[in-house]
């Protein structure tokens, strides 16, 4: 994978720095893992606004995604690579044994022809494999993880992202998560082996403000710039107006902890996420 920077031929072009796809093997879908998306602009069933800055954007078809990775000991071939725009991170086709073929998450590295499995029990470690997390070798770099078992896939989805396997105890196993916190889960929970693809995602410049419209995103309004009836950042004469940074509904934005003191699943986390 690798990123190339865009000759400044037009305004828009001048900072533009963009996925070079070399991973990419197809320009076209699997049809019948194709599914319709409706978009609703930020608007409920009344057709009031209930999020801002969500609208527009090109038109999608959503890919239907096995996070599950519940076909179990059945063999399954490698037959592309794609881009997926519902998702930072590219998909693979897989293509069963049995004639069925399925999309996942591609982790970094598979390639075109490899062959993949997912499995309770004796499952080789290698990239692209499903196992329960008891199964893994300690110090493995895994993806896609369940946070319950027969969850389906719900952490490290995102394009270069990755867990690791610390320890194991019992009926539960220690990973420390993308976000740098560390916790207990169930060692029943299903995780694929390798880091996600497109790690240099986040290398990549826009270069222009359309590209954000091409994606749904609406201009966002700063708060310091409202009124006071719209924000508690609002108001003020020239530039004076601000104060602590806050939320539309008056919650701290930084160093404020907004998690419950009370959650049961506070005994699973072992460190708090990197601030």
């Amino acid at each position: 994978m690798s990123v190339k920077k865009i000759k400044p031929n037009t305004p828009g072009q001048r900072f533009k720095v963009a996925n070079g796809f070399d991973a990419i093997t197809a320009s076209k879908p699997e049809k019948s893992l194709l599914a319709s998306r409706k978009r609703s602009g930020g608007r409920n069933n009344q057709g009031k606004m209930t999020m801002r800055y969500i609208g527009g954007g090109h038109k999608k078809r959503y890919r239907i995604i096995d996070f599950k990775r519940d076909k179990k000991d059945i063999q399954a071939e490698v037959m592309t690579v794609e881009y997926d725009p519902n998702r930072t991170a590219f998909i693979a086709l897989l293509n069963y044994e049995d004639g069925e073929k399925r999309y996942i998450v591609a982790p970094s590295g598979i390639k075109v022809g490899q062959k993949i499995v997912s499995g309770l029990s004796n499952v080789p470690t290698e990239i692209g494999n499903a196992m329960p997390l008891s199964q893994i070798p300690f110090g493995t770099i895994i993806s896609c993880v369940e946070l319950r078992p027969e969850q389906g896939a719900v952490m490290a989805r995102s394009a270069g992202t990755f867990a690791q396997l610390m320890a194991k105890d019992g009926k539960y196993v220690t990973i420390k998560l993308p976000s740098g916190e560390t916790r207990m889960i169930l060692s029943a929970c299903i995780a694929t082996v390798g880091a996600v693809s497109n790690s240099d995602h986040q290398l990549t410049i826009s270069g222009k403000a359309g590209r954000s419209r091409w994606l749904g995103r609406r201009p966002r309004t700063r708060p310091v710039v409202m009124n006071p009836v719209d924000h508690p950042m609002g108001g003020g004469e020239g530039k004076s107006s601000g104060g602590h940074p806050r939320s539309r509904n008056g919650i701290p934005a930084k160093g404020f902890k907004t998690r419950s003191k009370t959650k049961p699943s506070n005994k699973h986390i072992i460190e708090r996420k990197k601030k």
